[in-house]
């Protein structure tokens, strides 16, 4: 790979880090070809683009882009792929699933909502955060929770009154 080739290859990384607002660094290296496939064809399926990095490449794509990404440079050994999802705990998901089967794909560090998470300990963590489309539900609900207390509660004393004025007037026939 010429120096031309190497800049276009980070200029490419650059402008996928600075439009995903999520990315997992994993290392897939003992996977075999029938389980890289896979794992891409499931990475396909739940919308998570996978591509396998030379760490030097991504170090300088890293250092290019527009956040600081300090913290992820030390993981940056051995064999690299990365995730990039729009959806922030959908690879802690998919690694966890597939790790039913296999020892990897290792979680090495995220960045997930501005935050890093660094070492395959963090993937419990990665895996319980709530999506956006999650959270929006969870305000929706928690809105909608008063506004149905009080139609009950106006709804549950008139059952009452109604009973208690037939009980009543039966008593009083």
């Amino acid at each position: 790979m010429n120096k031309s080739e190497k800049n276009q290859a980070i200029d490419a990384l650059v402008a996928e880090i600075d439009s995903s607002p999520n990315f997992y660094l994993t290392d897939i290296s003992t996977l075999n070809a029938e389980d890289t496939y896979k794992l891409r064809s499931i990475c396909f399926k739940r919308d998570v683009k996978l591509h396998v990095v030379k760490n030097t490449l991504l170090r300088k794509a890293l250092e290019r882009a527009s956040a600081d990404y300090d913290q992820l440079y030390p993981v940056l050994k051995g064999s690299t792929s990365i995730m990039f999802t729009e959806t922030g705990n959908v690879p802690a998901k998919l690694i966890k699933e597939f790790r039913k089967k296999s020892s990897r794909p290792l979680l090495k560090g995220a960045w997930v909502g501005e935050g890093v998470f660094i070492g395959d300990d963090s993937l419990n963590v990665l895996e319980n955060i709530k999506s956006k489309n999650e959270l929006i539900a969870d305000i929706i609900a928690l809105l909608q929770s008063p506004a149905k207390n009080v139609i009950s509660g106006l709804q549950t004393p008139g059952r009452n009154l109604a009973g208690i004025l037939k009980t009543l007037s039966e008593k009083g026939a």
